[in-house]
């Protein structure tokens, strides 16, 4: 094992794009097409252009996680005649029915367990990670799951990494390592809370200049390299 990994005792992950795809487009497609709504990506930008600004406000701490849920949907809501928090709970069952891991996590989940304790702290809606856990069969994996949803704060508030610490037993922060695609929510949050944090830079961002990760990684399979670079990946 190499000195890297015997340095933590705990890995957080964040959970969309980081442990799993999250492809709003086509889950919203998904979605619509059982209502007979051929959605389009027209649609899609006039959808984003309401549910980005609200993301912002959420992880900010300026609304709550049922505002955003239904505000994004209440212009389809009045076309269709549902409430938004139906199209809301049919978005995230369609989301659930495409959900894919990300390429190298079950490598890197099944590699690490029990060598280091694992644990997931996500912005995104219990409805969605609960079911999503189970069906990848990662469910066993991770513990604590801390989602901002039921807490009332969301990543980079400290207030979550501090419950997710109270529910680790208050692990040495040197001993935490937070690894999260969102340098504003995912990184900034790991260091606000004193912690080590990876950067899962996806698309080879430039580094902020006041956001400065532990570590930065373009992929798992490099996360996966860089943790236990004796593995064969």
């Amino acid at each position: 094992m190499s000195n890297l990994l015997n340095k933590y005792k705990w890995i957080l992950f964040d959970a969309d794009e980081t442990l799993f795809h999250f492809d709003a487009f086509s889950g919203l497609k998904l979605m619509f097409s059982r209502f007979e709504v051929d959605f389009n990506i027209d649609d899609f930008t006039v959808y984003q252009q309401v549910n980005k600004p609200l993301w912002i406000e959420y992880q900010n701490g300026l609304i709550s996680a049922t505002h955003l849920q239904h505000t994004r949907f209440h212009h389809w809501a009045n076309k269709l005649s549902v409430t938004p928090q139906h199209l809301n709970s049919q978005f995230l069952a369609a989301m659930a029915d495409i959900c894919l891991p990300l390429p190298g996590a079950r490598e890197l989940i099944d590699s690490l367990s029990g060598k280091v304790n694992l644990g997931i702290i996500t912005n995104g809606f219990t409805e969605l990670q609960n079911i999503r856990l189970s069906r990848t069969g990662f469910q066993d994996a991770f513990n604590p799951v801390v989602i901002s949803e039921q807490l009332g704060k969301a990543k980079p508030d400290v207030a979550i990494f501090h419950h997710a610490f109270s529910l680790m037993g208050e692990p040495e922060r040197h001993q935490v390592l937070m690894v999260g695609d969102n340098l504003h929510s995912d990184i900034l949050g790991g260091i606000n809370a004193g912690i080590d944090t990876c950067w899962l830079n996806h698309h080879g961002e430039p580094i902020s200049d006041d956001i400065s990760p532990s570590y930065q990684v373009g992929n798992l399979t490099e996360l996966h390299q860089l943790l236990m670079p004796n593995t064969v990946v």
